[in-house]
Parts: structure tokens; C-alpha cells; sequence
């Protein structure tokens, strides 16, 4: 996106149906804007507007096509109120065609009740509900045929409308005869437009239930916070609201209570429930120093934290960005529901058409069955539910996977990643825990272990390096640290340092000890003034969980992959032991690059990695999964992004929710798909009235609806 252009997010009021989206997209296209995107579910548009464009004129827009649109808020208490607004509104169009559609259909099961019988008082109880309807569902059909895109509400018009005019006219003709009963179909005018009513009650009562992760996610952030006052020597505590905190604030923080933004603790030490961000069930440890996440919960303790991540720039934040951007991205299967839905509308009422002009010429079928038999065509036809069928799954399995710390970056990730046949892994830091140990130091010249690691740590301390760092954590509470001048590092070979009493000590690999040994297995070797005093080998320690998560890809048919540039009798080491029978070590960058373009010829592979030089092969891999604690260009090149890194059962956990959606959007496409093929050709054969063609289609959506809401509790075996 150039700097001229940016992106814009708009609320929508007024969409019916799926159809009505790809209305609103054809009418903000025209604008000139791209990269369109309206979903129907969260009733919001997503687009770039290029220089020169500005938001009115797409407001514009979408106000001709017949819908509202305005800009959409970050404030989750008005996202709220916009959605109950809606829903409101349908309810009340819902309850005040029924309180008229009630009386007006009794009057057949209460033919005693002749006020009931009277034409003018059947007409008179219609009309209203006639009326709302022209004004919700005609409104909309109006602007679908102008915009050249027919929507469902062009068949629930028809339908509704030719039940009341067939009436209106038999009135007017027949008045006063005994042909006129004949011709009165005021009930079945007014309870299509009721029924369709209720049918978006609760089809939007449902919708919201695939679309609560972001509204969860939301309600983490606290809405006040402790600041901390210097004034001297003494320290007071004011409360303020959340959008007051600035960057670099001091934030108390106690037992019971939820951190107010992102930071780095100042003072105190404290145990963190963090599985509302992360999906990690175990409570974390956090001490001075430590990075903390806004929303997360202190369990035990108290702390002073320094604020350095708000708004959105926060942790949180960046989560919900990612899941609302998710749900923008379609998968490929969802063409197919779009496809049959672009043309579903026209053949329809070809076929509503063509069952009236059959049944009456054709068959010899009076004009009022006949008409009866097409408007059932249109009423019991649903394109909605094809429509509904791909989208509300997708959401509803990115929400599961959210809560469970699992970020999925859109629908067509879920549905690679459940086509997945390969699944490749990186060694260190994705497969091993990165933390280094130490096996039994084999001793030389008489040293004492305790000298030896007193020497190993107080070398250590002046790296950087992994290895370092993790030796440095290990004997941290055993050794002494001595006073090392000369202290020198080279990289990938060794450090080098001087002791007070002249001594020199060099830690390296095998090569400042090929002269000394001919043992060359080891990892390291220490030197003390050119002799060889101690040897030891050092081993990545392996995620508990790793050799299980292999047995379960086996089990399901895909082949697992190590592909490491660490050393061949490394990366073997840590693939025999967890199942992993595939090795490739040695690796650069660009070798790993290769490796998955020739896998991905071969089959669906997905990349795990952790890594700056894993994030080529991330973005080039069917599917690529990073880990939460990787460098942000890994998380940046993947589809996936696993928030609990040190648990790679997550790994097959998002692979089962792949799976599970894409099963289900399957399931919902069949059922969509076979509903409509079943149903309009009894209603063309007149077997079906049109009330109960109206109540069908009304619960056709919820039933898709309802299996994609499946999905937020549905178990998942992950052995």
C-alpha cells in the first residue's frame, strides 16, 4: 500500500442477506476503491481508497445502493449498541407484523368469528404488514435488480406481492360473490413477510454466536488503572481510566487484578494467568524486568509495571487486529457458494415462472393453485443459506482456535492447512526448547568440577550468544564468578579470557582443540595456557510434547520433516529420538527455500519455524506456522501464528480446528446445496403451501448457522 492510500473500515446498516454484500462491494468498486471486502455477519466493509478518494464519496455509494454506512469504531461499547441497535429493529418489525398477522391467520381455525371472515377486515390486518414489508425487504430487492444483482429479498417480494395483489384483485372482482373465498390469500401475504422476519431474528441471534472471539478478546482490557505519583520521597496511588495511561507511566498492579496495558515490571515479582491472550493454562512467573501483557491476570502478588504498549501498539490489540483481518480472507471453497449464489436468484424465478405457466397451461391447474405453486418456488428457495454456509464456519473455528492462544491469519489458511500432507519442522527453538544443558564434563590435568564451571560461567558472562546464556542460567547458583581481563569473542569459534594470575582460558569448539585431542564429539572444549583441561557436550532440550505430536501427525497420514541448519548428528540426535524419520540438516536459508518449493509439488506442506532464517520457507510453504516467541518477520511470513510456543500440541490443535471447519463448511455447502435441489421441486409440484415454503426457508439458514456454531464446543480428539 502506497503512502497515499489507506485503509478504511466502515460500519454497514440495512443488509438482508449475503447478497446484499456483493451489492455494496459492486457499489464502493465503482468509487475506485480496492481491496473491497463486505461481510455480511459482522456487518462491516474493509477497503483501501486510493489518493484523491475520500470516505463521503463511499458513504455516497453505498447510500444509493440502498444502505448505510459509517465509519467504524474501535470502541467495543459502541460496536455493541450498533449490533443491538440492528438486531432491535428486526425484533421490532418482527413483533408488530405478528401482532397483525396472528388475528388475520386465526381466521381460518376460527370460522365462527365472522368479523374474522370480512375481506375488508383481512385487508385492513394485511395492509400494515404488507407495507413494513415493501419497506424492508422491497427496499432492498429494488436496489439488488438496479444494481444487477438479484438478492433473496427479490424472491421474498415476489412472493409476498403476488399473494396480496392475486387478493387485492379478487377482492375488487369478486366482491359480493360466493367465488370471492376463492381468491383471498391475505394470511399467507402476511405471514411470508412474518415468518422471513422471524427467520432473521434468529439467523442474526445466531450469527453473533460465530462472531463472539473478538468481542471476548475485547472485554480482557481493563477500563481503569493504579498510576503511580512521585511527589519526593513519598508515593501516592491515583485511579484513572484506561485512555489515560501515556507511555512510561508507572502502574501498581495488585492480587486479583488485571494489568492495565503492556509493560516491563519495576518492582515485585508475581504469578500471571495468561491464557485469556495465549491459551496457556499454567500461570507464568514473572519477576523485575519482565515483559507483561495488558489484560492478563495477577494471581499472586503484587507489581509496579512500566506502560510501553498502548492502544495499538499493545499485544492485545495486534490479537484482535489479526482475527478481524481473518475473517476478511475467504477461502477457496467459498467461490463455490458465491458462484451458485450469483446466478441462484434469476433461475428461481425462471423456475417460479415455468411452474405457473406448466401447471395452469400445461397441466390444465386452476390459476389459483398454480399461483400458489410458483409463489412457494419463491419463498421456499434459499440462497442465504449457501451464502452463510462458508463464512460463519470460518468465524466460528478462528474464535475456537483464538481462545486457544491459536491466531489463524483467514479462512483460506484453515482450509490449506487441513489439506496438509507434509508438515516440516525447524530444530532449534521450534522442535527444542532453546535452552541449552550440559551432559558430564570429562576432566583433565587434575581440575576440580568446581573449578571448571566457575571458569565455563565467568567466560560465558561476556557472550551473548544461546549457548552462552543458557550456560550462564545453569550454573548461576554453583559457581563464583572470577575477575577475567582481555576478555575476547569470536564468533562461531570461541572466547578467550585472562585471569588475575595471568592464566589464559579459551572455550571454544573443536577446532582450538584439534591439536590437543582427536576427539572431536564433543561440543566444547576449555583450555587453560594451551592445554586441554575439560571437554563436555552440550544438548538442546526437547519439548516435552514433541515426540507426541509427531506419533499424532503419523497417525493421520502426514509425514513429518526436520529441517535444521544445525549438523546433521545434530538434527538426527533430535529426530530419532522424538519419531522423526525424514532428517535434512545443514541447511542454509536458501536450501530450506528449495526444500519446500520441491515439497509443495509434491503434496500440501506446511512449515513450522521460529526463526529469522525460517521466515523464506514460512512464506513459501503452503501453510506456514510460527511460533508466539518468534522474531516478528517469522510471525510476519506465516498463516499461523501459535501463541503458547513451548506447547506443540498446538500445532495439531490448529490442525484439527482446520480440519473440523473445512469439514463443516462441506457440510453446510451439502446441506445448503441439497435443501434448495429437494425443496423447489416439490413447491413445483405443489405439494408445499407457501406459509410452510416460508417457514422452511426461514430455518434452512439457522440450521446452517447453527452447525457452524458446532464448532465453538464441539470436542476435538487430538490423539
Amino acid at each position: 500500500m502506497s503512502e497515499e492510500e489507506q485503509d478504511i473500515s466502515l460500519s454497514i446498516k440495512g443488509m438482508t442477506c449475503t447478497n446484499c454484500a456483493q451489492l455494496i462491494v459492486g457499489a464502493i468498486e465503482q468509487t475506485g476503491a480496492t481491496d473491497v471486502d463486505v461481510n455480511f455477519i459482522t456487518a462491516e466493509a474493509h477497503i483501501t481508497l486510493p489518493s484523491g478518494k475520500v470516505i463521503e464519496d463511499v458513504v455516497k455509494a453505498v447510500a444509493k445502493a440502498g444502505y448505510k454506512a459509517f465509519p467504524l469504531t474501535d470502541d467495543l461499547t459502541d460496536l455493541e449498541d450498533q449490533t443491538r441497535s440492528h438486531a432491535s429493529s428486526i425484533e421490532k418489525r418482527f413483533y408488530f407484523s405478528l401482532l397483525f398477522t396472528t388475528p388475520l391467520f386465526s381466521h381460518m381455525f376460527l370460522p365462527f368469528i365472522e368479523i374474522l371472515q370480512n375481506p375488508i377486515v383481512q385487508l385492513l390486518l394485511c395492509l400494515p404488514v404488507f407495507t413494513m414489508g415493501l419497506q424492508y425487504f422491497g427496499k432492498s430487492a429494488f436496489h439488488s435488480l438496479k444494481a444487477g444483482i438479484p438478492n433473496m429479498d427479490v424472491l421474498i417480494t415476489m412472493g409476498f406481492s403476488a399473494a396480496f395483489f392475486y387478493s387485492l384483485a379478487g377482492t375488487i372482482m369478486f366482491w359480493g360473490t360466493p367465488e370471492l373465498h376463492n381468491y383471498l390469500f391475505y394470511e399467507t401475504a402476511a405471514t411470508i413477510i412474518t415468518l422471513v422476519m422471524l427467520g432473521n431474528v434468529i439467523e442474526h441471534r445466531s450469527v453473533d454466536q460465530t462472531t463472539t472471539a473478538i468481542a471476548e478478546l475485547s472485554k480482557i482490557q481493563p477500563l481503569t488503572a493504579m498510576r503511580v505519583l512521585n511527589n519526593g520521597n513519598e508515593e501516592n496511588v491515583e485511579e484513572i481510566s484506561y485512555d489515560q495511561i501515556a507511555e512510561g507511566d508507572i502502574l501498581l498492579v495488585n492480587q486479583g487484578e488485571k494489568i492495565p496495558a503492556d509493560g516491563k515490571i519495576q518492582w515485585g515479582e508475581s504469578l500471571i494467568d495468561e491464557s485469556m491472550v495465549s491459551g496457556e493454562s499454567v500461570p507464568v512467573s514473572k519477576q523485575k524486568a519482565d515483559f507483561v501483557i495488558g489484560g492478563t491476570l495477577v494471581i499472586e502478588g503484587s507489581i509496579k509495571i512500566e506502560a510501553t504498549g498502548l492502544g495499538a501498539d499493545s499485544v492485545l490489540s495486534k490479537i484482535i487486529d489479526l482475527v478481524k483481518k481473518a475473517q476478511q480472507n475467504k477461502p477457496d471453497i467459498q467461490r463455490l457458494g458465491d458462484s451458485i449464489s450469483n446466478i441462484f436468484v434469476p433461475v428461481v424465478i425462471l423456475i417460479s415462472m415455468g411452474t405457473f405457466l406448466v401447471s395452469y397451461f400445461g397441466f390444465g391447474i386452476d390459476a389459483q393453485k398454480a399461483i400458489m405453486s410458483s409463489i412457494a418456488v419463491l419463498v421456499i428457495s434459499c440462497p442465504c443459506a449457501m451464502g452463510l454456509a462458508t463464512p460463519t464456519a470460518v468465524m466460528a473455528g478462528i474464535g475456537r482456535a483464538a481462545k486457544k492462544g491459536i491466531l489463524i491469519k483467514g479462512g483460506a489458511a484453515l482450509e490449506e492447512f487441513a489439506k496438509v500432507k507434509t508438515i516440516v519442522f525447524d530444530k532449534t527453538g521450534t522442535l527444542t526448547t532453546g535452552k541449552f544443558n550440559v551432559s558430564a564434563i570429562q576432566r583433565f590435568e587434575g581440575a576440580t568440577e568446581k573449578e571448571l564451571i566457575d571458569i565455563i560461567y565467568s567466560l560465558e558472562l561476556y557472550s551473548a550468544h544461546p549457548i552462552a546464556k543458557s550456560l550462564v542460567n545453569k550454573f548461576r547458583d554453583r559457581a563464583e564468578a572470577l575477575e577475567l581481563i582481555n576478555v575476547e569473542e569470536q564468533k562461531g569459534l570461541s572466547i578467550t579470557g585472562t585471569d588475575q594470575n595471568s592464566n589464559v582460558y579459551i572455550l571454544g569448539s573443536y577446532r582450538v582443540a584439534k591439536e590437543l585431542t582427536s576427539d572431536d564429539t564433543q561440543s566444547l572444549y576449555l583450555l587453560k595456557n594451551n592445554k586441554l583441561i575439560a571437554q563436555f557436550d552440550i544438548f538442546d532440550e526437547i519439548k516435552v510434547n514433541a515426540e507426541a505430536l509427531v506419533k499424532s501427525l503419523v497417525k493421520q497420514d502426514i509425514e513429518p520433516i526436520l529441517l535444521s541448519g544445525d549438523t546433521n548428528k545434530k538434527s538426527e540426535e533430535v529426530g530419532n529420538k522424538i519419531g522423526i524419520h525424514k532428517i535434512i540438516g545443514e541447511q542454509t536459508p536458501s536450501d530450506k527455500l528449495e526444500t519446500i518449493k520441491e515439497l509443495n509439488e509434491k503434496s500440501m506442506t506446511a512449515m513450522v519455524g521460529d526463526g529469522i532464517n525460517d521466515a523464506p520457507a514460512l512464506s513459501t510453504a503452503s501453510v506456514g506456522v510460527s511460533l508466539g516467541s518468534a522474531s516478528q518477520v517469522a510471525i510476519q511470513s506465516a498463516q499461523i501464528i501459535l501463541l503458547r510456543g513451548n506447547d506443540l500440541s498446538s500445532v495439531n490443535e490448529a490442525l484439527q480446528i482446520s480440519k473440523h471447519t473445512y469439514l463443516t463448511i462441506k457440510q453446510n455447502l451439502f446441506w445448503a446445496l441439497a435443501y434448495n435441489v429437494v425443496a423447489i421441486p416439490i413447491a413445483a409440484m405443489g405439494f408445499l403451501n407457501p406459509m410452510v415454503g416460508a417457514l422452511a426457508m426461514a430455518f434452512s439458514d439457522v440450521i446452517v448457522i447453527g452447525n457452524s456454531i458446532r464448532l465453538k464446543s464441539k470436542r476435538i480428539n487430538l490423539s
